[in-house]
Protein backbone atom coordinates (compact mmCIF):
# COMPACT_ATOMS: atom_id res chain seq x y z
CA UNK A 1 0.00 0.00 0.00
CA UNK A 2 1.50 3.47 -0.93
CA UNK A 3 1.79 6.57 1.07
CA UNK A 4 -0.71 9.30 0.82
CA UNK A 5 0.71 12.57 0.34
CA UNK A 6 -1.65 16.05 0.71
CA UNK A 7 -1.74 18.31 -2.21
CA UNK A 8 -0.79 21.36 0.16
CA UNK A 9 2.52 18.89 1.00
CA UNK A 10 3.24 18.39 -2.61
CA UNK A 11 5.76 21.46 -2.59
CA UNK A 12 7.37 20.91 0.27
CA UNK A 13 8.71 17.42 -0.89
CA UNK A 14 9.47 18.40 -3.90
CA UNK A 15 11.90 20.91 -2.13
CA UNK A 16 13.36 17.97 -0.15
CA UNK A 17 16.91 16.59 -1.12
CA UNK A 18 17.08 12.79 -1.82
CA UNK A 19 17.65 10.71 1.46
CA UNK A 20 14.83 13.05 3.49
CA UNK A 21 12.74 11.42 6.05
CA UNK A 22 9.70 11.50 3.82
CA UNK A 23 11.83 9.03 1.41
CA UNK A 24 12.15 6.49 4.60
CA UNK A 25 8.65 6.41 4.22
CA UNK A 26 8.15 4.77 1.22
CA UNK A 27 7.60 1.00 1.23
CA UNK A 28 10.71 -1.40 1.38
CA UNK A 29 11.22 -3.28 -2.03
CA UNK A 30 11.53 -7.21 -2.55
CA UNK A 31 14.96 -8.29 -1.56
CA UNK A 32 15.05 -10.87 -4.42
CA UNK A 33 13.05 -8.42 -7.34
CA UNK A 34 14.12 -4.79 -6.37
CA UNK A 35 11.26 -3.28 -8.52
CA UNK A 36 8.34 -4.21 -6.49
CA UNK A 37 7.54 -2.66 -3.51
CA UNK A 38 6.14 -5.04 -0.59
CA UNK A 39 4.88 -4.76 2.97
CA UNK A 40 5.29 -8.16 3.54
CA UNK A 41 8.34 -9.55 5.35
CA UNK A 42 9.96 -13.21 5.78
CA UNK A 43 9.21 -13.99 9.48
CA UNK A 44 12.08 -15.83 10.09
CA UNK A 45 15.11 -13.40 8.66
CA UNK A 46 12.75 -9.88 8.09
CA UNK A 47 13.70 -9.18 4.75
CA UNK A 48 11.02 -8.03 2.76
CA UNK A 49 9.45 -10.13 0.18
CA UNK A 50 7.08 -9.61 -2.82
CA UNK A 51 4.12 -12.04 -3.64
CA UNK A 52 5.94 -14.26 -6.09
CA UNK A 53 8.59 -14.75 -2.75
CA UNK A 54 5.92 -16.10 -0.34
CA UNK A 55 6.14 -19.12 0.91
CA UNK A 56 3.44 -20.34 3.44
CA UNK A 57 4.25 -21.31 6.83
CA UNK A 58 2.59 -21.88 9.59
CA UNK A 59 2.90 -18.54 10.80
CA UNK A 60 2.95 -16.13 8.40
CA UNK A 61 5.29 -16.19 5.18
CA UNK A 62 9.12 -17.33 4.50
CA UNK A 63 11.30 -15.91 1.76
CA UNK A 64 12.75 -18.92 -0.23
CA UNK A 65 16.22 -18.58 1.13
CA UNK A 66 15.05 -19.48 4.53
CA UNK A 67 12.62 -22.39 3.70
CA UNK A 68 15.76 -23.85 0.84
CA UNK A 69 18.13 -23.54 4.03
CA UNK A 70 16.21 -24.67 6.88
CA UNK A 71 17.42 -23.09 9.11
CA UNK A 72 17.78 -19.66 7.85
CA UNK A 73 20.35 -17.24 6.00
CA UNK A 74 22.58 -16.23 9.24
CA UNK A 75 19.69 -13.06 9.82
CA UNK A 76 17.70 -14.80 12.65
CA UNK A 77 19.53 -17.89 13.22
CA UNK A 78 18.01 -18.12 15.94
CA UNK A 79 13.95 -18.15 14.75
CA UNK A 80 12.04 -21.71 14.76
CA UNK A 81 11.74 -23.76 12.28
CA UNK A 82 8.51 -23.74 10.19
CA UNK A 83 6.10 -26.62 10.44
CA UNK A 84 3.18 -28.21 9.09
CA UNK A 85 0.13 -29.09 10.42
CA UNK A 86 1.10 -32.18 11.71
CA UNK A 87 4.87 -30.68 12.67
CA UNK A 88 6.44 -31.79 9.72
CA UNK A 89 9.26 -29.33 8.18
CA UNK A 90 8.10 -27.13 5.41
CA UNK A 91 9.92 -28.21 2.57
CA UNK A 92 10.98 -26.08 -0.66
CA UNK A 93 9.44 -29.08 -2.86
CA UNK A 94 6.55 -30.40 -1.12
CA UNK A 95 6.25 -32.82 -3.85
CA UNK A 96 9.47 -34.23 -3.64
CA UNK A 97 8.90 -37.94 -2.05
CA UNK A 98 5.37 -38.15 -4.16
CA UNK A 99 8.11 -37.91 -7.78
CA UNK A 100 9.90 -40.40 -6.01
CA UNK A 101 7.77 -42.85 -5.41
CA UNK A 102 6.69 -42.30 -9.04
CA UNK A 103 9.51 -43.21 -10.55
CA UNK A 104 10.28 -45.95 -8.53
CA UNK A 105 7.26 -47.44 -10.09
CA UNK A 106 7.89 -46.38 -13.26
CA UNK A 107 11.24 -47.95 -12.56
CA UNK A 108 9.76 -50.88 -11.39
CA UNK A 109 7.59 -51.62 -14.02
CA UNK A 110 9.52 -50.98 -16.91
CA UNK A 111 11.77 -53.85 -15.60
CA UNK A 112 8.91 -55.93 -15.53
CA UNK A 113 8.15 -55.30 -19.30
CA UNK A 114 11.72 -56.18 -20.02
CA UNK A 115 12.20 -59.32 -17.87
CA UNK A 116 8.78 -61.15 -17.46
CA UNK A 117 10.27 -63.71 -14.64
CA UNK A 118 11.01 -60.61 -12.74
CA UNK A 119 7.44 -60.51 -11.68
CA UNK A 120 7.42 -63.90 -9.87
CA UNK A 121 9.76 -63.01 -7.96
CA UNK A 122 8.21 -59.28 -6.59
CA UNK A 123 4.33 -60.39 -6.29
CA UNK A 124 2.75 -60.66 -3.46
CA UNK A 125 2.25 -64.75 -3.00
CA UNK A 126 1.51 -66.86 0.07
CA UNK A 127 1.86 -70.53 -0.71
CA UNK A 128 2.08 -72.19 -4.46
CA UNK A 129 0.36 -74.39 -4.11
CA UNK A 130 -0.21 -74.97 0.04
CA UNK A 131 1.76 -77.29 1.74
CA UNK A 132 2.18 -80.32 2.86
CA UNK A 133 1.61 -81.05 -1.54
CA UNK A 134 4.88 -79.20 -2.31
CA UNK A 135 7.37 -77.03 -0.48
CA UNK A 136 6.46 -73.50 0.71
CA UNK A 137 6.80 -70.60 -1.48
CA UNK A 138 6.69 -66.87 -1.38
CA UNK A 139 5.76 -64.89 1.90
CA UNK A 140 5.24 -68.55 3.32
CA UNK A 141 8.67 -69.78 2.56
CA UNK A 142 9.97 -66.54 4.87
CA UNK A 143 9.96 -64.68 1.37
CA UNK A 144 8.37 -61.18 3.67
CA UNK A 145 10.37 -58.77 1.18
CA UNK A 146 7.08 -59.85 -0.80
CA UNK A 147 4.56 -57.65 1.13
CA UNK A 148 6.56 -54.58 -0.18
CA UNK A 149 7.97 -55.37 -3.90
CA UNK A 150 4.28 -56.16 -4.42
CA UNK A 151 3.82 -52.26 -3.67
CA UNK A 152 5.93 -51.16 -6.47
CA UNK A 153 4.76 -53.78 -8.87
CA UNK A 154 1.98 -53.43 -12.15
CA UNK A 155 1.61 -55.55 -14.87
CA UNK A 156 -1.03 -53.72 -16.75
CA UNK A 157 -0.87 -50.37 -18.29
CA UNK A 158 -4.07 -49.37 -17.37
CA UNK A 159 -2.90 -50.09 -13.61
CA UNK A 160 -0.21 -47.93 -12.85
CA UNK A 161 -1.39 -45.47 -15.37
CA UNK A 162 -4.44 -45.18 -12.48
CA UNK A 163 -2.31 -45.67 -9.52
CA UNK A 164 -0.02 -42.99 -10.23
CA UNK A 165 -2.64 -40.26 -11.09
CA UNK A 166 -4.15 -41.12 -7.73
CA UNK A 167 -0.75 -41.26 -6.29
CA UNK A 168 0.17 -37.62 -7.82
CA UNK A 169 -2.91 -36.07 -7.09
CA UNK A 170 -3.23 -37.18 -3.12
CA UNK A 171 0.17 -37.47 -2.14
CA UNK A 172 1.49 -34.21 -3.00
CA UNK A 173 -0.95 -32.11 -1.00
CA UNK A 174 -0.33 -35.12 1.82
CA UNK A 175 3.42 -34.49 1.35
CA UNK A 176 3.05 -30.32 1.73
CA UNK A 177 0.25 -31.11 4.49
CA UNK A 178 2.74 -33.72 6.74
CA UNK A 179 6.11 -33.55 5.53
CA UNK A 180 8.13 -35.88 4.15
CA UNK A 181 9.04 -38.28 6.91
CA UNK A 182 5.74 -38.61 8.00
CA UNK A 183 4.29 -38.86 4.41
CA UNK A 184 6.06 -41.75 3.69
CA UNK A 185 5.39 -43.33 7.05
CA UNK A 186 1.76 -43.02 6.36
CA UNK A 187 2.50 -44.64 2.38
CA UNK A 188 4.37 -47.76 3.55
CA UNK A 189 2.49 -48.64 6.95
CA UNK A 190 -0.75 -48.33 4.97
CA UNK A 191 0.44 -50.29 1.91
CA UNK A 192 1.82 -52.92 4.19
CA UNK A 193 -1.00 -53.38 6.23
CA UNK A 194 -3.06 -53.49 2.70
CA UNK A 195 -0.48 -56.58 1.73
CA UNK A 196 -0.85 -57.86 5.04
CA UNK A 197 -4.51 -58.36 5.02
CA UNK A 198 -4.34 -59.81 1.13
CA UNK A 199 -2.13 -62.39 2.75
CA UNK A 200 -4.02 -63.44 5.47
CA UNK A 201 -7.35 -63.56 3.12
CA UNK A 202 -6.88 -63.92 -0.10
CA UNK A 203 -6.87 -67.51 -1.42
CA UNK A 204 -2.89 -69.14 -0.91
CA UNK A 205 -2.61 -69.94 -4.85
CA UNK A 206 -3.67 -66.43 -5.19
CA UNK A 207 -1.18 -63.50 -6.68
CA UNK A 208 -1.43 -59.83 -5.34
CA UNK A 209 0.43 -56.55 -6.98
CA UNK A 210 0.00 -53.15 -7.10
CA UNK A 211 0.22 -49.78 -5.48
CA UNK A 212 -3.80 -49.78 -4.32
CA UNK A 213 -3.31 -50.73 -0.59
CA UNK A 214 -1.07 -47.25 -0.23
CA UNK A 215 -2.82 -45.00 -2.50
CA UNK A 216 -6.62 -46.18 -0.17
CA UNK A 217 -4.75 -45.34 2.58
CA UNK A 218 -3.65 -41.56 1.00
CA UNK A 219 -7.68 -41.89 0.77
CA UNK A 220 -7.95 -42.22 4.17
CA UNK A 221 -5.71 -39.61 5.20
CA UNK A 222 -7.00 -37.10 2.60
CA UNK A 223 -10.33 -37.63 4.35
CA UNK A 224 -9.29 -36.94 7.71
CA UNK A 225 -7.23 -33.98 6.68
CA UNK A 226 -10.01 -32.34 5.09
CA UNK A 227 -12.29 -33.11 8.20
CA UNK A 228 -9.59 -31.35 10.30
CA UNK A 229 -9.52 -28.51 8.26
CA UNK A 230 -13.36 -28.16 7.57
CA UNK A 231 -12.72 -28.29 4.06
CA UNK A 232 -16.03 -29.83 1.91
CA UNK A 233 -15.19 -33.75 2.21
CA UNK A 234 -18.10 -34.62 0.21
CA UNK A 235 -15.64 -34.97 -3.42
CA UNK A 236 -13.34 -37.03 -1.31
CA UNK A 237 -15.99 -38.70 -0.20
CA UNK A 238 -17.98 -39.31 -3.80
CA UNK A 239 -14.40 -40.38 -5.45
CA UNK A 240 -13.52 -42.94 -2.68
CA UNK A 241 -17.10 -44.66 -2.80
CA UNK A 242 -16.40 -44.96 -6.70
CA UNK A 243 -13.45 -46.63 -6.24
CA UNK A 244 -15.08 -48.76 -3.54
CA UNK A 245 -17.84 -50.08 -6.08
CA UNK A 246 -15.23 -51.20 -8.43
CA UNK A 247 -12.85 -52.66 -6.00
CA UNK A 248 -15.77 -55.16 -5.07
CA UNK A 249 -17.21 -55.46 -8.38
CA UNK A 250 -16.73 -59.41 -9.76
CA UNK A 251 -15.79 -58.48 -13.12
CA UNK A 252 -12.35 -56.53 -12.24
CA UNK A 253 -10.73 -59.13 -10.31
CA UNK A 254 -9.41 -56.62 -7.65
CA UNK A 255 -7.53 -57.80 -4.18
CA UNK A 256 -10.16 -56.57 -2.10
CA UNK A 257 -8.52 -56.91 0.76
CA UNK A 258 -5.56 -54.58 -0.11
CA UNK A 259 -8.06 -51.96 -0.71
CA UNK A 260 -9.63 -52.05 2.74
CA UNK A 261 -6.26 -52.88 4.45
CA UNK A 262 -4.81 -49.75 3.66
CA UNK A 263 -8.09 -47.50 3.69
CA UNK A 264 -8.05 -48.68 7.46
CA UNK A 265 -4.58 -48.32 8.01
CA UNK A 266 -4.28 -44.75 6.02
CA UNK A 267 -7.62 -43.51 8.45
CA UNK A 268 -5.89 -44.60 11.80
CA UNK A 269 -2.61 -43.03 10.74
CA UNK A 270 -4.26 -40.10 9.39
CA UNK A 271 -5.88 -39.32 12.64
CA UNK A 272 -3.08 -39.80 14.38
CA UNK A 273 -1.11 -37.29 12.25
CA UNK A 274 -3.07 -34.61 12.03
CA UNK A 275 -5.02 -34.69 15.99
CA UNK A 276 -2.10 -35.39 17.95
CA UNK A 277 -1.59 -33.44 20.92
CA UNK A 278 1.84 -30.78 20.62
CA UNK A 279 3.11 -32.03 23.57
CA UNK A 280 3.16 -35.67 22.35
CA UNK A 281 2.92 -35.22 18.99
CA UNK A 282 5.96 -37.40 17.57
CA UNK A 283 5.37 -39.98 20.08
CA UNK A 284 2.15 -40.54 19.44
CA UNK A 285 2.23 -40.20 15.22
CA UNK A 286 5.23 -42.41 15.35
CA UNK A 287 3.74 -44.64 17.82
CA UNK A 288 0.46 -45.22 15.63
CA UNK A 289 2.47 -46.60 12.81
CA UNK A 290 4.83 -48.84 14.60
CA UNK A 291 0.89 -49.81 16.17
CA UNK A 292 0.32 -50.68 12.36
CA UNK A 293 3.26 -52.22 11.55
CA UNK A 294 2.79 -54.74 15.02
CA UNK A 295 -0.48 -55.69 13.49
CA UNK A 296 1.17 -56.07 9.77
CA UNK A 297 4.05 -58.53 11.63
CA UNK A 298 1.07 -60.30 13.70
CA UNK A 299 -1.27 -60.71 10.48
CA UNK A 300 1.63 -62.28 8.76
CA UNK A 301 3.18 -64.86 11.34
CA UNK A 302 -0.46 -65.98 11.97
CA UNK A 303 -1.15 -66.66 7.99
CA UNK A 304 2.52 -68.24 7.93
CA UNK A 305 1.80 -70.82 10.20
CA UNK A 306 -1.33 -71.76 9.00
CA UNK A 307 0.00 -72.41 5.67
CA UNK A 308 2.82 -74.17 7.16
Amino acid sequence: MRTCIAYDDLGDLMDQPAGSPQDAQSLPVCYRHPDRETGIRCTRCERPICPDCMVSASVGFQCPDCVRNGSGTGHAPSASQPRTIAGGTVTADPRLLTKILIGINLAVFIAVQTSTSLLNDLVLTGSWPPAPFVPTEGVAEGEWYRLLTSMFTHEAIWHIAFNMLSLWWLGGPLEAALGRARYLALYFCSGLAGSALTYLLAAPTSASLGASGAIFGLFGATAVLMRRLQYDMRPILALLAINLIFTFSPGFNIAWQAHIGGLVAGVAIGYAMVHAPRQRRALVQYGTCALVLAVVVLMTVLRTLQLT
